[in-house]
């Protein structure tokens, strides 16, 4: 393929400015946009800076938003992306809003590590935005190890399955739960390729079927844990959270920390290499479709 030609990957923000530590978030950024490279595409990281849209991060830029943080850095969906701009803010971007402004850059592949969902005990009806945005991503392709293992698994599917979502498994007859291989949960769909993912999607977008596509891809199977071990770990977590009063966008970075100090950082580990295994995997389809398309 020419430079001309060479597919996009758009790779979401929120994951280093408030989903991993410093310095981990910095590398984990660098190296899943060179999975992506390695793979043949190109990646962009989506992110709001300045209150303008940025199809794709310099090294300088992703390195202050890495050490930045949280402080100085709001966490954007796609309903916080208008404040962001008329405020001039800084903003990283959540799979909700990178998958909108990866659809007005015109790339229709992103990757990232677990999606948002519906929280556990949802009695306060909180379900991520994420999922509502895949509902309306027509055509759009998201590669991920799941939904975090903090949520409820099981009524997230229930509520993609009610929204028309397609969901298939990569290598697997079961949904992963993000930093485990298996949520015990059966996935309909399974692609074993990214020849075999790339017929699929080009299939979904002749039909002009509504909603994105999610390619779940299980974590790493020799960094991935235990599921009862995480189990454990997210119950101390919940409880911590509901002790100090912690809810809305500040659980997930939450429930994450206590999580990998539960691991003694192990889920830190697994968590990184998932990305960085997502992105490239996202690379490698984001080829096939080329190729596909190239050769009608």
């Amino acid at each position: 393929m020419t430079a001309k030609t060479v597919p996009g990957v758009a790779l979401e923000s929120t994951l280093i400015a408030h989903g991993l530590p410093w310095p981990d978030n910095f590398e984990t950024a660098r190296a899943s946009e060179a999975a992506v490279r390695a793979a043949g595409a190109e990646p962009f990281t989506m992110a709001v800076l300045d209150g303008a849209i940025r199809v794709g991060l310099n090294p300088s830029e992703l390195e202050f938003f890495a050490q930045t943080g949280a402080g100085n850095i709001i966490k954007a969906g796609r309903r916080d992306l208008a404040a962001a701009i008329a405020q001039k803010r800084h903003a990283a971007l959540t799979v909700s809003g990178t998958l909108f402004a990866a659809r007005g850059a015109g790339l229709n592949i992103m990757a990232t590590g677990g999606l948002g969902g519906v929280h556990r005990g949802n009695a306060t009806f909180d379900i991520s935005n994420d999922l509502h945005e895949l509902a309306r991503a027509d055509g759009m392709v998201v590669v991920c190890s799941g939904v975090k293992s903090i949520l409820d698994i099981a009524a997230t599917l229930e509520v993609l399955e009610t929204w028309g979502v397609t969901v298939v498994g990569y290598g697997t007859d079961e949904f992963p739960a993000f930093t485990t291989v298996s949520s015990g949960l059966p996935i309909d769909t399974r692609i074993d390729g990214p020849d075999e993912a790339a017929d699929l999607i080009l299939a979904h977008r002749r039909l002009n079927l509504p909603g994105a596509i999610v390619i779940a891809q299980p974590p790493p199977d020799d960094l991935a844990l235990p599921r009862e071990e995480v189990e454990r770990a997210i119950g101390d977590a919940i409880r911590h959270a509901e002790v100090r009063g912690i809810s809305g966008k500040a659980i997930t970075p939450f429930l994450l920390e206590s999580i990998r100090k539960s691991t003694e950082g192990r889920s830190l580990i697994v968590n990184k290499a998932l990305i960085v295994r997502n992105a490239g995997l996202a690379g490698a389809i984001a080829v096939a479709v080329a190729e596909r398309k190239s050769s009608g």
